[in-house]
């Protein structure tokens, strides 16, 4: 028979001929470009599950988790994890997240569906908050165990020297309770994050740059002095989300209780602008750093409180936004970088690519590179630092004066901090979580012991 040629013989393909080679070599053009490399001196570790991306809260719900792919994409484009170690974390077990939320609530995440009639949804709603912020999407607790085994991993890679700058775009969800969601947050991975830090480290400053109050991780650690949180934020107790973060509110009102005066928060108007942003953010973070002394850090990047986002009230542009990171990185302490909000997704984006590109010390290209993928989503300004402004500009509310009167709250606040709380490092301690519920079980049986007791007596008397 005469051989049919079905399949041409292979020729291995000339670098350039293919659009899979294309695009490496543009990659690495980007690398040379913007002069990638391992950061020197110290680790980056990048932590991203693309199983997160596929999440859906609903189409009219403002979240959306899209905004990590954009991010990744950026980041990949650029090259820049040619400079990091990049991560695909496992999801956090059930008794992971129990270490902070409560079982019954972590049990109702792990059984709920849109389409389960087997709950009450009415009474369980009601009891652990969800709704139309925080609805039952398919697949709800896999995004929450997803999100938070990053943040985990994150943390992990810090306490075990593995990185020294652990990033986690999908976590920083502020919000969420021990016993219940609030504000799109479910499970709050930073607290469980910093709970890991504390296996290790003495003392844990936490810091948020979200437009919302960081309300979630400062009532988790309200009566402890291992923690310092340290809010910058909106606020209005009526009219803003969550209405909570005043200057007064500082940690227990007792000051005797190891919490007390822990507790920081920096309440803005509407319409504060970068310079303004950035000189406040220094002038209260430096004291905050030289007075706690704190051992890790960890910042939350809410991308929220830029300027033209959906939620948000602030003028605050991609690179005033970067800097806040760029200048807590300049303190070489343990560092865990998170998200939060933000829900102009191109925006969120653009300002974590850039973020992630300081915390590597590359200076990047504004323009965005031409083989990003879906680059048409970012419209007629493709690049990194566009107007934000454009759209819709708030009134700086914000006067000098008032300012520099944060300034001045925050440091006498700092004034009640006579020293640094000290602990025997020689000592692991122990979940803070867990030591609180053995404390409660105790109490409970102590006063069942009790009741007990005193009905012994009452039936001897009776005999």
């Amino acid at each position: 028979m005469t051989k049919t040629l079905v399949v041409q013989d292979y020729n291995h393909p000339q670098l350039g001929t293919t659009s899979t080679f294309t695009v490496d070599e543009k990659v690495r053009r980007e690398i040379e470009r913007n002069g990638i490399r391992k950061p020197k001196g110290y680790t980056v570790s990048y932590h991203a599950n693309p199983e997160m991306e596929k999440m859906h809260f609903g189409p009219k719900h403002p979240m959306k988790p899209w905004r990590l792919t954009l991010t990744n994409k950026i980041v990949l484009a650029y090259g820049m994890h040619e400079a990091m170690d990049v991560y695909i974390p496992r999801a956090a077990t059930p008794q992971e997240l129990k270490d902070f939320h409560r079982e019954d609530y972590i049990e109702f995440l792990q059984r709920v569906t849109p389409s389960d009639n087997t709950w009450d949804p009415i009474q369980e709603a009601y009891a652990y908050n969800t709704g139309d912020d925080c609805p039952i999407f398919d697949g709800v607790y896999d995004y929450c165990s997803l999100y938070a085994g990053a943040s985990l991993d994150a943390a992990r890679k810090l306490t075990n020297h593995q990185s020294d700058i652990a990033i986690n775009w999908s976590g920083g969800l502020h919000h969420a309770k021990k016993t219940e969601a609030s504000g799109f947050c479910y499970v709050n991975d930073i607290v469980l994050a910093i709970l890991q830090l504390l296996l290790h480290h003495p003392r844990v400053l936490y810091i948020d740059i979200d437009v919302h109050h960081g309300d979630g991780v400062e009532q988790a650690f309200w009566s402890t002095d291992r923690v310092m949180t340290l809010s910058f934020h909106k606020y209005d107790k009526e009219q803003f989300f969550p209405g909570t973060g005043a200057t007064h509110d500082t940690g227990p009102d007792n000051n005797s209780s190891p919490g007390a005066h822990h507790a920081l928060n920096v309440p803005l108007h509407d319409g504060i602008g970068d310079s303004e942003y950035i000189r406040l953010f220094q002038d209260i973070v430096r004291p905050c750093i030289n007075a706690y002394c704190p051992t890790a850090i960890v910042l939350q990047c809410g991308a929220d409180s830029l300027g033209g986002d959906r939620l948000g009230c602030f003028n605050v542009g991609i690179k005033a936004h970067g800097a806040c990171v760029a200048f807590v990185k300049k303190f070489r302490l343990p560092l865990l970088v998170l998200g939060g909000g933000g829900y102009t997704a191109r925006n969120v984006a653009r300002a974590w690519a850039y973020e992630t590109s300081l915390c590597i010390g590359a200076e990047v290209h504004p323009n965005l590179p031409a083989h990003t993928p879906f680059l048409e989503h970012f419209g007629q300004e493709q690049t990194l630092f566009p107007r934000l402004d454009i759209t819709q500009r708030y009134e700086n509310k914000n006067s000098k004066s008032y300012l520099a009167s944060l300034v001045m709250v925050i440091e006498e606040q700092l004034r009640y901090l006579e020293h640094a709380p000290s602990v025997q490092m020689q000592y692991i301690p122990p979940d803070l979580g867990a030591t609180r519920e053995d404390l409660e079980r105790e109490i409970f049986d102590e006063r069942l012991a009790e009741v007990k007791e005193e009905n012994r007596r009452r039936a001897e008397r009776r005999a």
